[in-house]
């Protein structure tokens, strides 16, 4: 089992099994890294991952954030070599790590794509292959994580895109017939109409396509790749689009009409902003992956992704712990508090740590004997600050915080070039 902890460390920080023996000073070899990253596969990855969101998703705590109902959809680029397979003809080359992130800011699903392909096109994907306890229905997205196909399929497929579209003045808001008029918004929309007559025609193919992809007999990547802009005379990309048309102008309406939906896209996509910063400042063994095979590529980024999870993981345990006892002294605390505090915060990480608790990752955090939202049994933000300024401040001692300087040696260290002034790292 340590074999494989280490393994999962040495490439998912793209710290190196080279690296990581020599620091074990003979504990271990480059050879059986390496033999254990090969019986890696991208599944058992996922299997392990799940374990960790599983075992994550029955802590009290996580109740505090959020239900798990709500996920957020987004890549971030990862350098790679310019000459392998998946790098393309693109303003960046590399790839794309997409995740897919819960309000609870725990990762389910991880994709690594091509910077050249649509992000939409995974995001349904990623959806489906989600084996966890946590299982969103509605996703946010930006711009890439939306297209008129893409809402017609997640439409059918049960889940609710409601991305963050960007010139969202500039799109088309179908009527629903051409005489159709409004009293106040009647100049949002265009002179375009839905063509019911076309989705009435061709129902049974869409709904033969989606319980194709429900059971698994066909992949919505492979379906949304060949329905492409260029597939204007196929008669399903037609269905799919106008079933998508439909779908989309009742998405900004609904952006338009309802502040509380736009607070909420606005706060899921910042989570997943955060995740993705997380999981980057985890990889500090460096930020390219000097491999040209897809799959190793890929399981870089889902061990990352196993990485943060279970940082998450341990950071909600000492939370909980920290809490009970907290609750052992007869605080009354409000469980709102305890929302405030993101699991994916350094400064919150540090911020525990100083409360002298050292927990045991061999164990589960105590269980609240008062059952969740009670009072006694969360701990209250203002209670956990005293206790971490009173121990030398909120963000940590001084001694924890990265420097620049520092980054520099560890990047002469590994044979990475340290960054440059007037250079982009």
């Amino acid at each position: 089992m340590a074999r494989y902890v280490l393994t999962v460390f040495a490439h998912g920080t793209l710290l190196g099994t080279s690296q990581v023996a020599a620091h074990m000073r003979g504990q271990v070899s480059v050879y059986e890294l390496s033999l254990a990253q090969n019986k890696h596969t991208a599944g058992k990855i996922d299997k392990a991952s799940t374990v960790v969101i599983n075992a994550f998703n029955q802590l009290d705590v996580a109740g505090m954030w959020a239900t798990g109902m709500v996920a957020a959809a987004d890549g971030t680029q990862i350098d790679t070599w310019e000459n392998n397979l998946l790098a393309e003809t693109s303003i960046r080359y590399g790839g794309i790590a997409c995740l897919h992130v819960s309000n609870t800011y725990i990762a389910p699903f991880t994709h690594f794509i091509p910077c050249g392909v649509w992000e939409a096109v995974y995001i349904t994907e990623g959806l489906l292959r989600n084996d966890s306890d946590i299982q969103p229905d509605t996703v946010h997205a930006d711009t890439q994580g939306q297209s008129l196909p893409v809402f017609g399929l997640a439409a059918l497929l049960g889940f609710d895109l409601l991305p963050r579209i960007r010139n969202w003045h500039d799109l088309v808001f179908y009527r629903p017939k051409e005489r159709t008029r409004y009293q106040h918004i009647d100049r949002l929309f265009g002179e375009e109409a839905i063509d019911w007559s076309l989705i009435e025609t061709h129902r049974t193919d869409l709904l033969r396509t989606t319980i194709s992809i429900r059971e698994g007999r066909l992949s919505s990547v492979t379906l949304l790749r060949r329905l492409a802009n260029h597939s204007r005379k196929n008669r399903l990309y037609r269905a799919f689009r106008e079933l998508g048309r439909v779908i989309r102008t009742i998405t900004l309406l609904r952006y338009l009409s309802e502040p509380a939906l736009r607070e909420q896209i606005t706060a899921i996509t910042n989570r997943n902003e955060a995740f993705h910063g997380f999981a980057d400042w985890l990889m500090f063994g460096g930020r390219l992956i000097g491999h040209k095979v897809h799959d190793y590529q890929e399981k870089v980024v889902k061990f990352n992704e196993l990485i943060a999870n279970a940082v998450i993981y341990s950071t909600a345990c000492d939370i909980t712990d920290a809490a009970n006892e907290i609750a052992a002294e007869g605080e009354p605390v409000d469980p709102d508090d305890l929302a405030t505090i993101a699991t994916v915060h350094h400064a919150h990480r540090a911020s525990l740590r100083q409360l002298g608790h050292q927990p045991d990752p061999a164990r589960a955090p105590t269980e609240n004997t008062a059952g969740r939202g009670t009072a006694g049994v969360v701990p209250r933000r203002a209670r956990l600050t005293r206790r971490c300024r009173s121990r030398g401040g909120g963000r940590g001692p001084r001694s924890a915080r990265p420097c620049g300087r520092r980054a520099a040696c560890r990047g002469r260290r590994y044979g990475a070039s340290p960054p440059r002034s007037g250079r982009p790292p």
